[in-house]
């Protein structure tokens, strides 16, 4: 028979470092907005056109799924890349709180002027997150805005 030991086997186990390698971790969260396609420098029959029904005056609303991923090496304390309950805080402040049930055309600051399609959201949320990532690097922000449709950006430097 063995003999126990006062620490677990777990504890005897366990070292403070971690493994070497790049990582992407990412997370996930959602939010309900609405908008409008349209571009204003154009005429109304070019934006009925080129939009169709995601032009309408009143707009239309999205269920939208974005993700957001972090790149970068275990830390040897954490073992994390980034805290993902940071991250979540990150993305609340900077995205969703400021996006979710809002019409993004006309109460969103950041987005003011900007066309919403899902690619300049995409561009405009790296731009918002970036500079809060302090551990790891933005690595992709993709968005869904229906389960067929979505855009993903990785960053001005990515080539596509």
């Amino acid at each position: 028979m063995c003999a126990r030991s006062s620490r677990s086997s777990l504890e005897t186990a366990t070292t403070n470092r971690s493994l070497d390698g790049e990582v992407v971790v990412t997370r996930r969260t959602h939010f309900n907005a609405s908008h409008r396609l349209v571009n204003t420098d154009r005429s109304a029959r070019w934006n009925r056109n080129t939009y169709g029904s995601c032009n309408n005056p009143n707009g239309h609303g999205h269920n939208y799924v974005l993700e957001v991923s972090v790149v970068g090496r275990p830390d040897s304390s954490t073992g994390y890349v980034i805290d993902l309950g940071e991250l979540k805080e990150i993305i609340g402040r900077q995205i969703t709180d400021r996006c979710d049930h809002r019409n993004l055309n006309l109460d969103v600051d950041f987005l003011s002027g900007i066309i919403p399609s899902a690619e300049n959201l995409v561009i405009a949320f790296w731009n918002q997150l970036a500079p809060h990532i302090m551990k790891g690097r933005l690595h992709c922000v993709r968005l869904w805005e229906t389960e067929r449709n979505r855009a993903e950006y990785f960053g001005p430097a990515a080539q596509v």
